[in-house]
């Protein structure tokens, strides 16, 4: 099975009339996925270059109510961003993937009450989504062309390290069950270790990679995990070890505040988890090789 995404994914893109929306929806569909409208307000019947046969609707509602769409990918500026994953609870989609970045923290923190109270699945904002190569299927912003099929996963909260860790893992021949991007902003709808969990789950997915960097607490709740839950082989990289402190660094979470959030005390946290932890992406990926082997 795969993770999160599989053939059955009919994708909505929202803000598919702009030009990174329909770049990115012109690529996904490229992959392979079902990309089955797009929601643009006021922009009902639109043509999409590149895309003649993907209806455009000014509502998620009349998106899925004609088309039986069941995932969304936000392609929408950050002022409306909040009322499009809204948009889409309220619509009933199973999975939300948010690449918007710079949402206001206290415009997720209205969607968060709603979100925990649905059946909805948000992966990011500030994410470059989901790749699932063995089900040719992607939604979000990750080049389709690095990837391969292959039993690794990999969870990210960077969009660039992803990048360049799946370009290790099919350069030496794993390949990848999936690659997912969490986001990189304070406010997430899913963690490392709702996707440590999956992994584990999955009978396709033999080893991780854990992709992290500084700030907040995420990477030492999971190892907490990987030691309590996961038997499976797990590698890492921590990012950001030479920032200065209270610098923000990329990401709006990846800022370190006083004694917390270090990449030392990342990394101490995950070796004691019996995590091996890489200098470097591509050492990451050499460690977790060996430990398949």
């Amino acid at each position: 099975m795969s993770i999160l995404l599989d053939t059955s994914a009919r994708v909505v893109v929202q803000g598919i009339t702009g030009r990174q929306g329909t770049f990115h929806a012109q690529r996904m569909a490229e992959a392979g996925t079902n990309v089955v409208a797009g929601v643009t307000p006021g922009r009902a019947g639109a043509a999409v270059d590149g895309l003649p046969g993907v209806p455009v609707f000014n509502t998620m509602a009349e998106a899925v109510s004609d088309t039986g769409a069941n995932a969304a990918c936000i392609f929408v500026p950050p002022p409306f961003a909040a009322d499009a994953i809204l948009e889409d609870i309220a619509a009933g989609l199973e999975l939300i993937v948010c690449i918007t970045e710079g949402i206001p923290t206290i415009d997720m923190l209205r969607v968060m009450p709603m979100l925990q109270a649905s059946s909805s699945r948000l992966i990011g904002p500030n994410c470059p989504g989901i790749a699932v190569p063995g089900a040719n299927v992607k939604v979000g912003i990750m080049p389709w062309e690095i990837h391969a099929p292959g039993r690794v996963g990999v969870v990210s909260r960077s969009g660039t390290l992803t990048y360049e860790v799946v370009q290790h893992l099919t350069d030496s021949g794993l390949g990848q069950s999936a690659a997912v991007g969490i986001g990189g902003d304070p406010i997430i709808g899913t963690r490392f270790t709702d996707v440590l969990e999956l992994f584990e789950q999955d009978d396709e997915t033999d080893g991780i990679v854990l992709l992290g960097e500084i700030g907040g607490g995420d990477e030492e709740q999971a190892a907490r995990f990987v030691r309590e839950r996961v038997t499976k082989p797990v590698s890492a990289f921590i990012a950001g070890k030479t920032a200065p402190p209270e610098r923000r660094m990329g990401h709006a979470g990846a800022i370190v505040s006083g004694s917390e959030g270090t990449a030392a005390g990342k990394e101490a946290a995950l070796r004691e988890a019996g995590v091996r932890v890489g200098d470097t992406p591509r050492e990451a990926v050499e460690l977790l090789a060996a430990q398949l082997r």
